[in-house]
């Protein structure tokens, strides 16, 4: 394949996933279903938005156009998980749009898994597959899972594409019928490379940020994002490791005024890398707090007060 005919040029790093796909392609053995597995933010989006280019082919055998028209393709449906507000579906960037006040976190709910079914229930327009993208696959619930069970097994003239950050994240039946395509961890080299090129280069020297990501290009960037929305006084009290019984119900008051679960939860992961910096820069290594945030985490994600959730970690800390 060449460089010019090559939509995969951008990605860096997965050489073996690169290969799987692109030799399906040549071979003509293109599989109902796969499963890009790999932690968040090494490519595997972009690997599937690569592998559409190569699969949507039109049914005069032409690609041109496709890359184009990838968003609204007719023969293309992409799922990602949403979040019910009144009534109405909404993705994240919708959910930030709007303005909601985010509790959980999204999922892939029953109605998207029934479009799915909808959707494939028709012939292709101008390919020659149909292409299902689900995001965040792991997100499904029980229902949501056996439903896609059922058009897995008779996925008719499509391919599937599920993206998830492991095997264990899914149920064994819904594994058992996709091909795994494995993505990894970047090195340092590959993570500069990408951050440069994005034009993220501040990234590279904040050690915080570098060390939630873990080689994730693609997080480092979603974590430095959200480092710019968070007030810097939220960045910095709680860093603080010190505070009185009033201090500490004040400090919770406001983070959770401020701050969305999901925001909450990302303050949690920098403070502990904050933490573990500062603590590697001393000499002085603890866990306890780092065993503080983990419980906070745990809390949240079970649905517990966010503001009850800080002032037992903050008071507790102090």
């Amino acid at each position: 394949m060449t460089n010019q005919l090559n939509p995969f040029e951008k990605i860096v790093g997965q050489q073996q996933a690169v290969e799987l796909l692109t030799q399906a392609v040549e071979c003509l053995r293109i599989a109902p279903a796969y499963l890009f597995v790999g932690t968040a933010g090494v490519g595997r989006a972009l690997a599937a938005r690569c592998f559409l280019e190569l699969l949507l082919i039109s049914k005069k055998g032409s690609t041109v156009g496709v890359k184009r028209k990838l968003e609204n393709h007719p023969d293309l449906l992409w799922i990602e998980p949403t979040y019910l507000d009144r009534g109405k579906l909404l993705t994240t960037k919708e959910a930030q749009a709007a303005g909601l006040k985010r509790k959980a976190p999204p999922q892939i709910r029953l109605e998207q898994v029934r479009d799915i079914g909808e959707f494939l229930g028709r012939n292709p327009l101008e390919a020659l597959r149909k292409v299902v993208v689900i995001e965040q696959a792991e997100t499904m619930n029980e229902s949501a899972a056996n439903a896609l069970l059922k058009t897995l097994e008779e996925p008719g003239q499509a391919t599937l594409i599920l993206i998830a950050p492991g095997v264990d994240s899914l149920l064994p039946t819904l594994v058992s019928r996709c091909q795994r395509i494995p993505f990894y961890r970047l090195t340092d080299e590959q993570m500069a490379e990408i951050l440069l090129r994005e034009g993220y280069e501040e990234i590279l020297q904040n050690q915080a940020v570098l060390g939630m990501a873990q080689g994730s290009p693609g997080m480092a960037i979603a974590c430095w994002q959200t480092l710019q929305e968070i007030p810097p006084e939220l960045l910095e009290k709680p860093r603080q490791f010190h505070f009185t019984t009033q201090q500490a119900l004040e400090l919770a008051k406001q983070i959770d005024r401020t701050l969305d679960t999901p925001e909450q939860l990302w303050l949690l992961d920098y403070l502990q890398q904050a933490y573990w910096i500062a603590s590697q820069e001393q000499g002085i290594i603890s866990d306890f707090p780092i065993h503080q945030f983990e419980r906070a985490r745990r809390n949240l994600l079970n649905y517990a007060s966010p503001r009850l959730v800080w002032e037992v970690t903050l008071m507790g800390m102090s």
